[in-house]
Order: C-alpha cells, then structure tokens, then sequence
C-alpha cells in the first residue's frame, strides 16, 4: 500500500509545473513570481532593495520593490518605494508576474485579468530579463544592454537618489496610513515649469506649497528653464530647474540611505537612516505647519496642531462629520440653510484659504457683517487686520475650507448660523487624531472570479490516492503514539523542565531556523549565546536567543525557562517560547525595535535625552524591584549591566537576560550558594570578589554603575590615556572600581557635576532637582557596605517623588 501511495504522489509531482523557490537576481524569459510563494523576489546585487509580491491586506497582494537592508519582512515593516498596481491589488492564489517570450512583463490576477502590463512586446526581438538594481530600479532589458522599461519612469510616492523627476512624472501620496492606494496629493511640475504640491480632493483642488498666495520668483522659483528635471543625489541635496534647492540635515554623510517621500498627510519629506538603522529620520521637510497643507480636514472642519498631540481635525459650530471614518469629506450642516434671520459665532486666530466671494479692504466689522448677511452664499467672513496700512479687510467666503487655527494668526472667522439654532444644545465637538493615528478599513474588493472546470479523472485518482494515503498515516500514527507512550516515563526526568513553560510556545528547531531565515541576522552575543532576529508566521517579530552548545549553555537555558516563566511585568522582557530539541537550545523572546541600552549609549547620536534617560533609569528600577520584592521568589539578576536592558520604539526599558539569575527563599536574608562570581567586569558588587555573602544588593549596585554611566556618558570599563602622545579611550586595568571612585568624589560636588561631569551629549539639558535626585540614589546604591545601599522598592519611590 505504501508503494501505491508514494509512486501515485511522485508521478503527480511530476505532473505540477515547477515552481522557482528561492530569491534571485533576475527574472528570464517564461518565468514568474507568485504571491503563493513567499521566496519569490528579485533582489538587487548588495541586498539592499527587494522586489516581489507585498500584501496589502486580507489575500491582497500589490507587485512592490521595498528597502531590505536592514532585514524586514514583506506586510510589516518594510519600506515600499514603488508599486505596480497600488490601485489594482491581486488574489494571493493563482496571480503572477510573468516575463513573456514577447519580452512583455504582465501581472496578472487569479490568471483572469491582465491588472498591469509593461507593454514592450514590440520594442525588441531580442532576449529579455528583468532586474533590480541597487539603486532600487527596476528595469528590463535586452541581451544588448538596452532598457525596454524601468520603474524609475513611473513612480508611485518615493523619489530614490539619482531617480528623475520630469514633466512626465509625479509623485502621487497614499491614500492614508496603511492604506497604500492612491491619495489626494501630487508633486509634479506645473504648466510654469514650477514644483508644486497639489490637493486634488473629491470636489476640488488647490495648490499649497509654495504658498499660492506667492508669485513664482517671490517663492525662489524661476519659471523659464522648461527643461523640467529635478534630482536628489545620494549625499542629499535636491535640485530642480526651477532653482529649488535643499539639503538634507545630514548633507554630506555616506552610506546613508534616502528617499524623498510624498506622505499620505499631504507633506513632501527627506528621510535618512544608517544601513543598519531601522529607523528613518526626516532631514527635510516642506511643511512646517502641516495645518497649513490643504485638504486635510474636508469642508467645514477646522485643523488644529499641538507638538503633544499633533494634527486633529473639528466641525465647525452648526455642523457634524459627513463620515466618520474619513475626515476628507469634511461636515455638513446640521440646520435648515434656507432660513432668514442669521447671527454670526466667532472664532478667534482662525483663517480660511481661499473660496472668496470678494475682497473688501478697509471695511468696518458692521460693513463686514452686513455684506456677508445679504448674500445668500455666504456662509460667513474673514475679518483680518493688515498691518503695513493699518486697518482691517473683509473676505466673504462662498466655502469654507482649508480651515486652520495657530495663536499667532492676525485674523478671525465669523461663522454664519440661523438665530433659530439652538446652540447651547450642541453636541460638544469632539478632536480626532488624523496624522498619527488613521482608522484603518479593510473592505471587500467588488471582483469576482470564474472558477475552473475540474477533471474528472485527476479529481477521481486524488480522491483515490487521499483515502489510502489516509489510512497508512492513521497506521503509522497509532504505532507511533503506543511507542512514544512507552518511552514517555523515561524521559520524565530528562525533559521535566518542560513543564514550567506551560503557556509558552515549544518550537522545533526548523520552525525557529525558518523565522531566522537560518540564523542570517546578528543583533546580539554574549558569554552564553548569540541573538538573532526573525520574524514567526504569523508576523510577530522576534529574538531568538541561540545558547552556546556547552553544559554552561544548557544550565542557562534551564535558569532563563525556569525564572522567565513566572515572571510577568512592564519593565521586564517578555519571552514568548522556547526550543529543546536534542543539542539545541533556543530562547524565542519579543524584539525591541532599539536594541539595547549599550548600543544607545556607545552611538554617537544623541538619540537618548534627559526625559529618557530619566524614564529608562526609573522603568530599569521598577523591573528590578519587582524581582527583588513582588514576584513569588526572590529573583537575583546578577548581571544588571546596559547590554541586558532593552529598548523598544518608545525607548521603554526593558530588563533581559537572565541567564545568571538565582531564585532564593525569601526567608533568607543571603544565600551562600554561589559557587562563582557572576557578572560583568565594571558592574560587579564588591561581594563577589571578597567572597561575601550575596544579597539583592548586588544587583543594586550593578544599578547604580549603569545609572553612573548615563549620567557621565563615560564607560566604567574605559579610561584616558597618553598613547604615542595622543589621548585615546582604552581598556584599563582595575578601571571599574577607580572609575567608581572618581564619579562618587567629583559628583558629590554639586557645583562639578553640573558643568564637568554631567554628559556633554545632554548640553545642559536637564531638570536640576531631578538630575541632583538620580546622581544622590546612585552613590548611594554604589557604597561599598551593601547595608549603607537602598532597596531597588527604596529606589523608585525616591525617583517617582523627585
């Protein structure tokens, strides 16, 4: 039965047609990439950009090239540059992007209908393959070298270094935050020869940048060279035949990568990030004032902006929200417009571009007023003093759109409203975050699909095939499971620390060798095991954390499972599970988007300032006290140093590696158990190298060298030196105990530390009483009678009421 079963499937492998099933550099004529199969993407020859199929949603699939160096995963947190059918997306079954014998590129849907197309079919009769370059450009060609197509002459909201910006190009946004469709706002060339940014809404459109109240040369801006062409090169400068030009914040700098991006809130932005940065910085924007962008709260609807809360959108009184999901379509009245006696509601500092019935300069506010009421089509005034002539000007507004509101705007807008409407009887308007946080909608595309006719005799010989494969697995399960039953009581003792990750996931070491793309990226290594990042199947991103293949490594594995189990807190890394599969031994924890404390500090941007440093000293503490106090043992870390506190996006910290940990009886007041230091050179408690009894003070200590460290921005393990007369940073011997010597001498004189000590880095930047609060806890925790120190519970309640 067994050799029915085999022959029967391998004769209908056979019979499939074969599938390509890694990534490659280029794709040939007769071949094709499907959504089906993740590992079908072209990449470019350094592996810095990929192309390939990238999903938009629920079986939503766009053709995409996407930034893959650093590593990401398609559909989370990869940057798209460019897409083929952001309009169009495709079935993730039976779809494909096929290069045709014609030498035509088609991507199809569901194998029905043809979405997008090259259409080079008749442009060369020679062999052709398509490519991805490093710079991020994907072209076919032909086998003599020539360029049939390229996406660097189409492209969707991203400029790349060295990609043209012509008059038959432009720059279209996305529709909103993951949501990659087509959106309201343009960058192109205008029939001036001049770069603008365009809304083009639902009902109108208008230009914004530059002001449109502006003439072309008052802007910067020269409207005779009709040549049309603009460019950003790879050390971030931007320029254009019409005379704009700016450079990036870090103009100059290599290695950089960069993109000149249209976002989805209407702003035109230069982002820059390190290859090994997953984070882009903006060195350049067009908009300082995104209210100022048109479009962006609708009709009606006035845009405010707080640095604490961003950009939020309100209808105006007398109106409510057209629909609630899209702040674009702006409000609509909620009283009868035909009425006949109307008053006016002020609002103060607001301004309402454009939509102007007329232009009345030096009128009165009764003149204002008067005109606006005999006029059906206005829907109220502008009220504005000029300043160079001393007197106010009137604006009667047909529409009101556009609406933003800033302090320091000379202006108001009196709103038209019937006397009839009841406006202590409004509802209280209520702000909606549309910058930072956008409803996301997932909706049904209107698409359906022919079904294919089916076989008779390859459904019948399927069916044939699946009973008897069936019924030799349901054999082979049932040999199986009465075997492992019988081996299962000698194994207890062996793997009876299993038990303890109830509630966590036990993976197979190929499960965790695919998440990790075979252990392909490094974040992390230390003394029990190298840490690498992956992604699990269902998108969450990862830490794998591979011991070492030694007995140390496993008793590790044993300590971190054990301890970690029962662990649960804010401030403490969270470990979602693990694999014990023969030597292997794996730690499955989340991944923090910042790496460690260590990489922060020894970077030499100033990523960290006092408000987070403050926070990370204060999270780092509590995490400590809830080992120390709350949890149901007593859990030593042992090994409290920067490499082993985390940060994720919001640089919270988060405790790690506890891999040294010790769990004690609470009842004991030391445990003498220790049979070796434990540690880190620099951060260690004196106990351990006079063989004292070992208490949680240690941990206090390593605390307060950490502390140290980010307070001076000087490493406890590094000193000056003279070297063949120049100073340098090197390793010193004995350093870690001067070094701690050194700060608790020169910061118990307040009068030092403020202008010697503190780190350069913050440049004066902290709040005094605060600063004094957290450098007085860590001499403390740093004495060397471990009774003189605090408790970690002692610790955050001084930082907390500083």
């Amino acid at each position: 039965m067994g050799s029915l079963y085999l022959s029967l499937v391998l004769s209908l492998m056979l019979l499939a047609p074969l599938r390509p099933s890694a990534a490659y550099l280029r794709l040939n004529q007769g071949s094709h990439l499907s959504p089906e199969n993740p590992s079908d993407v072209l990449i470019s020859p350094g592996g810095t950009f990929s192309a390939g199929f990238y999903p938009l949603g629920l079986n939503a699939y766009a053709f995409a090239v996407w930034f893959s160096k650093p590593t990401c995963w398609p559909g989370h947190n990869c940057t798209l540059v460019w897409m083929a059918n952001r309009d169009h997306p495709v079935n993730g079954r039976r779809s494909k992007l096929l290069l045709k014998e014609t030498g035509n590129v088609v991507l199809t849907d569901a194998a029905q209908f043809n979405v997008w197309a090259t259409d080079t079919a008749a442009k060369s009769k020679l062999t052709t393959y398509l490519q991805l370059a490093e710079s991020g450009n994907l072209f076919l060609r032909d086998s003599e070298g020539t360029i049939l197509w390229q996406s660097f002459d189409s492209p969707t909201d991203t400029l790349l270094p060295q990609q043209p910006l012509s008059r038959f190009t432009l720059l279209i946004s996305s529709r909103a935050k993951g949501n990659y469709s087509s959106g309201f706002y343009k960058f192109f060339f205008d029939d001036d020869n001049v770069l603008r940014l365009l809304f083009d809404g639902h009902e109108t459109s208008s230009f914004y940048w530059p002001h449109p109240w502006l003439v072309s040369w008052e802007a910067g801006r020269s409207t005779f060279n009709s040549s049309r062409h603009a460019m950003i090169d790879s050390l971030g400068n931007f320029s254009s035949s019409d005379d704009l030009i700016f450079w990036s914040s870090d103009y100059g700098r290599s290695r950089i990568q960069r993109r000149l991006t249209l976002g989805y809130d209407g702003n035109l932005r230069l982002y820059s990030r390190g290859e090994r940065n997953e984070t882009w910085v903006v060195s350049w924007q067009a908009m300082s004032q995104p209210c100022m962008i048109h479009g962006v709260c609708g009709e009606n609807s006035l845009c405010s902006y707080a640095p604490n809360t961003g950009r939020t959108c309100s209808c105006l009184q007398g109106y409510n929200q057209k629909k609630s999901t899209d702040w674009s379509y702006g409000c609509e009245p909620e009283f009868d417009k035909n009425g006949k006696d109307f008053t006016f509601i002020p609002l103060p500092n607001a301004e309402f571009y454009g939509d102007d019935l007329n232009y009345l300069p030096n009128k009165t506010f009764k003149e204002c007023e008067t005109e606006c009421l005999q006029s059906v089509n206005c829907k109220g005034f502008q009220y504005k003093f000029r300043d160079s002539v001393g007197f106010y000007d009137c604006f009667p507004k047909a529409l009101l759109r556009n609406g933003h509101q800033t302090p320091n705007f000379n202006g108001d807008i009196y709103i038209k409203l019937p006397k009839s409407y009841n406006i202590s009887d409004t509802k209280k308007k209520h702000f909606h975050e549309i910058l930072d946080c956008p409803k996301s909608n997932t909706f049904l595309l209107e698409r359906s699909y022919a079904k294919r006719q089916e076989n008779g005799t390859v459904k019948f010989m399927l069916w044939f095939v699946s009973v008897l494969g069936g019924v030799e697995i349901i054999s082979i399960l049932l040999v199986w499971l009465l075997l492992y039953r019988a081996s299962q009581d000698k194994n207890v003792a062996k793997e009876g620390y299993v038990l303890v990750a109830t509630g966590f996931k036990r993976f197979t070491f190929d499960e965790l060798k695919k998440a990790t793309r075979n252990f392909h990226e490094e974040i992390g290594r230390g003394g029990g095991g190298t840490v690498y990042k992956g992604m699990l199947s269902d998108g969450r991103v990862i830490a794998v954390k591979r011991l070492n293949d030694s007995n140390q490594g496993e008793a590790e594995f044993l300590a971190e499972v054990n301890t970690i189990g029962k662990l649960n807190h804010m401030n403490l890394i969270e470990m979602w599970g693990f694999c014990a599969e023969k030597k292997h031994r794996l730690l499955v924890y989340e991944y923090m988007e910042h790496g460690s404390l260590a990489d922060v500090l020894s970077s030499s941007s100033s990523e960290l300032d006092w408000q987070k440093k403050y926070n990370i000293a204060l999270g780092t503490a509590r995490g400590l006290a809830y080992l120390h106090d709350e949890c149901l043992e007593w859990v030593l870390h042992c090994d409290v140093k920067p490499q082993n506190i985390l940060l994720d996006t919001a640089y919270n910290p988060k405790v790690s590696d506890f891999g040294l940990s010790k769990l004690l009886d609470r009842g004991k007041l030391y445990d003498s158990s220790f049979s070796r230091i434990r540690g880190t050179r620099g951060y260690m408690a004196p106990e351990w190298v006079f063989n004292q009894p070992i208490t949680s003070k240690v941990d206090v200590y390593s605390y307060g060298v950490v502390v140290l460290e980010m307070v001076t921005g000087k490493s406890p393990l590094k000193g000056i030196q003279l070297v063949d007369g120049v100073e340098r940073e090197v390793e010193m011997e004995y350093r870690p105990r001067r070094w701690v010597k050194e700060s608790e001498k020169e910061l118990n004189s307040m009068e030092s530390w403020r202008g010697e000590i503190v780190d350069p880095m913050l440049e004066g930047n902290y709040e005094k009483q605060k600063m004094e609060n957290l450098v007085g806890v860590a001499l403390e925790c740093v004495k060397e009678d471990r009774d003189a120190r605090p408790t970690m519970s002692q610790v955050v309640e001084r930082l907390l009421h500083s």
